[in-house]
């Protein structure tokens, strides 16, 4: 499994909306779209962390890295690079 589907179904199967049949893509800001809480940010870091074996730093905690799905998947290539 790809990292973009990890994260996809790690998504999917976490976040808490009103739609049975939730479609995610790639560059939807799931911030904005108000289905993400700072508990779950939080659980966010810690599945990328578990399942990439990487380490998130205080520097690395920026909206910007974890908002989308590709923004998340390019910032685990750069971590791994």
């Amino acid at each position: 499994m790809s990292p973009t589907e990890k994260v996809r179904d790690f998504l999917v199967s976490n976040l808490v909306t009103f739609e049975d049949d939730l479609k995610l893509h790639d560059d939807d800001n799931f911030f904005e779209l108000g289905f993400v809480d700072s508990s779950f940010a939080m659980q966010l870091v810690s599945f990328v962390e578990e399942e990439f074996n990487l380490t998130v730093t205080n520097e690395d905690l920026d909206l910007a890295n974890f908002s989308t799905i590709k923004r998340i998947v390019q910032f685990i290539e750069k971590k791994k690079s």
